[in-house]
């Protein structure tokens, strides 16, 4: 049998990597298995779906690489499917109407609840076969006694008690069929054999085997993955981290970053830490999957991305760069010697746009120095930065040994520590405390330049003391 799975987002917002890393491993599996990856766009809440949302998940799946293997389908398209299964499960006898007003629903409730037992529906219109009509609605009649054991590929065996599952509903009063009904038989519909998804939906499962065996369809498989957590150890949300994978994108994470993230949000492979999407489909095994929640750590993903970033050739490296620089109006063109620059800048930090940033004292005057350095470096150095620029303007040779050569022996003459002779000159080159190593930095800049911002930061320190 053809394996096939699905990732079925409701387009009411933007693709966060919670849904990103279920996509991931039902697109894996399906591969594993030589079978098919399906997208199901589920989109029945009318007010708060909308084309947007819809694209921006298309599109943050095909980022990742995670393309379907047929086109997706919409639910809001798929009412004659729904329309036929709800005349099947009719006529089946395995469901009822059901007219209880909401007042009697709320007072039902109410009185369970003060009695400490479980809010669910009792049963009132099971036997009464109630004819169709605006006032009611359509329930699935769920067996009375006995459990309901489903075997998961990750949790094992699953037992469900049916006294705790209640008479849900199939069809509101309006007419729509609920999310139940509608998964149920998309997924039948589709072939899909095996779903994967949040443990958040694994008490869904039961009502949705009921549903399965009401219309007489086969089984599936189910895999319930754990919630994806903040360091917290709560939820993921935006409170504890950035959830929208654009958003990571915009910060200049690669792609290939973050599928290796997310797949380690609750499965490993040994020791190894920086893989691959091809290594993934190769190693991935959902049984290995861990029960527990998997917390997302921003420190890993920061570490996985620049390890990511360092096994880009230079050329792929300066491309993914390119749309950030962009955004700091950075011509590369502008300086003969741009690339050099790049290449002592492309581990400065973490992210793509983050080295983006480092780069623009490279390209542009310095508008001001960082305000904690200056008042810890900077300040009181003006005596050591001329001596230093006396002795940099007598180089007769500009280049990174030469450079350092002047360096050491201004450190000697001075007897500084090192960060009392380096930082300074750093700040006055950078406006920070951030660069590659000082005779490097001095370097790239070129003597005149490097001249020029040594003395404008001395005249910073006059003019700050008069």
């Amino acid at each position: 049998m053809t394996k096939i799975t699905r990732f079925a987002p409701s387009p009411t917002g933007t693709l966060h990597i919670g849904g990103v890393r279920t996509a991931l491993f039902n697109f894996v599996y399906s591969k594993q298995q030589q079978g098919k990856f399906l997208i199901r766009i589920e989109d029945t809440d009318a007010e708060r779906s909308t084309r947007e949302f819809e694209d921006n998940i298309l599109k943050g799946l095909a980022d990742m690489g995670i393309v379907p293997d047929e086109t997706p389908v919409r639910q809001s398209e798929r009412a004659d499917l729904y329309q036929a299964a709800i005349s099947s499960i009719v006529d089946s006898g395995h469901a009822y109407y059901c007219n209880c007003s909401k007042e009697r629903l709320e007072e039902m409730r109410s009185a369970q609840q003060a009695k400490g037992s479980k809010p669910q529906y009792d049963g009132k219109c099971r036997n009464l076969n109630l004819p169709l009509s605006h006032e009611t609605v359509l329930r699935l009649k769920t067996p009375q006694d006995g459990e309901l054991i489903f075997h998961d590929l990750i949790r094992g065996e699953v037992v469900f008690q049916n006294t705790e599952l209640d008479d849900l509903i199939l069809v509101r009063s309006d007419g729509a069929p609920t999310y139940h009904l509608c998964n149920v038989v998309d997924d039948h519909d589709q072939g899909v054999t095996t779903v994967i998804r949040g443990e958040d939906h694994l008490s869904n499962t039961p009502r949705q085997i009921h549903i399965q065996q009401a219309l007489g369809f086969p089984s599936l498989e189910y895999a319930h993955l754990p919630m994806v957590l903040g360091q917290d150890k709560k939820r993921l949300s935006k409170r504890n981290a950035v959830t929208s994978l654009q958003d990571y994108f915009d910060q200049g994470y690669l792609q290939s970053s973050m599928i290796n993230m997310l797949a380690r949000l609750g499965w490993s492979k040994g020791d190894k830490e920086i893989f691959y999407l091809k290594d993934l489909i190769s190693d991935f095994r959902i049984q290995e999957v861990q029960k527990a929640g998997a917390i997302f750590d921003p420190v890993k993903l920061d570490w996985i991305n620049s390890n990511h970033l360092a096994a880009l050739s230079f050329n792929d490296f300066k491309e993914q760069l390119l749309p950030f620089l962009k955004t700091h109006n950075i011509d590369v063109a502008a300086k003969e010697n741009s690339d050099e620059i790049i290449a002592a800048m492309r581990t400065s930090k973490p992210t793509l746009a983050g080295i983006a940033l480092d780069l623009k004292p490279y390209f542009f005057n310095i508008d001001a120095y960082d305000e904690k350095a200056a008042k810890k470096f900077l300040v009181g150095s003006q005596s050591s930065l001329e001596y230093i620029l006396r002795k940099l303007q007598g180089l007769e040779t500009w280049n990174e040994s030469s450079i350092d050569d002047a360096l050491a022996a201004a450190q000697s003459a001075l007897s500084l520590p090192t960060p009392k002779l380096n930082q300074p000159i750093r700040i006055a080159m950078t406006g920070s405390t951030h660069s590659p190593s000082l005779g490097l930095t001095l370097a790239l800049f070129g003597q005149e330049e490097s001249h020029l911002r040594i003395s404008n930061a001395i005249k910073y320190l006059e003019d700050s003391s008069s």
